[in-house]
């Protein structure tokens, strides 16, 4: 589903992404892991055509991200608030959104409904704009709005940050549920090890802009990635 091939990233001369090679199949919850640094937005910055690469490519089901829009109908992503509109009600992004994706709004609205529980009363029907919402709230209102439109492929960046411990719990239940059910493509950046072990199948740990380890989870998985950013592997 998106192969990276001997892609790079440099700012004057300093390499901040460097892999080599990097196959993500469809259907995968994929996690991406390290500290502040490591790589992990700038990759997913690359993955979503928001930088050019210094070299090397992505590809999204066999298009090119950096020379063709063709990927942007089947992929959706929440990044951080920017990619909020600060001006909109919820529902009016929401329904903005919709458009964008050939959504009604009476689709939006079946949509929303299945996540009342996630909202917690806190979104829909509050008369607020997005910006007077608190960081966690608008982390929400972002994250469902990636959903719309049924896209293939969905990017997370630190989508537990901010967020109370039960909405924590229903975003790996919904995460769980679009991969395992659904045959979604769902990348995830964190610096939360329990949370994206809990979630990914699958782990790759970046560490100045280069994969240093890539994990199958299993049962074992959280204690090795905690012995790596410990510094207590056995050599």
């Amino acid at each position: 589903m998106i192969t990276t091939s001997n892609l790079s990233k440099k700012y004057a001369n300093k390499t901040v992404l460097n892999i080599e090679a990097l196959e993500i199949p469809k259907g995968q919850s994929f996690g991406l892991v390290g500290n502040n640094g490591a790589g992990k937005t700038t990759y997913f910055s690359l993955l979503l055509d928001l930088i050019q690469p210094s070299s090397g490519h992505i590809k999204n089901n066999d298009v090119l991200v950096h020379e063709s829009e063709d990927w942007k109908p089947f992929t959706s992503s929440f990044i951080d608030e920017s990619f909020l509109i600060g001006y909109l009600t919820p529902e009016e992004y929401f329904y903005f959104i919709g458009d964008l994706r050939g959504q009604n709004k009476a689709d939006i609205n079946t949509l929303l409904a299945q996540f009342e529980d996630f909202f917690h009363g806190e979104i829909l029907g509050q008369k607020k704009y997005l910006r007077d919402l608190s960081k966690g709230n608008q982390k929400k209102a972002g994250i469902v709005a990636a959903l719309i439109g049924n896209p293939e492929v969905i990017i997370l960046d630190e989508p537990f940050a901010n967020l109370d411990p039960t909405t924590q719990i229903r975003l790996k239940g919904i995460i769980k549920d679009l991969a395992e059910k659904q045959g979604v493509t769902v990348l995830v950046s964190s610096h939360d090890l329990m949370h994206v072990t809990d979630v990914c199948e699958r782990i790759v740990v970046l560490e100045k802009g280069e994969v240093v380890k890539d994990l199958e989870t299993n049962a074992a998985t959280l204690k090795e990635l905690e012995a790596h950013f410990s510094g207590s592997e056995l050599v």
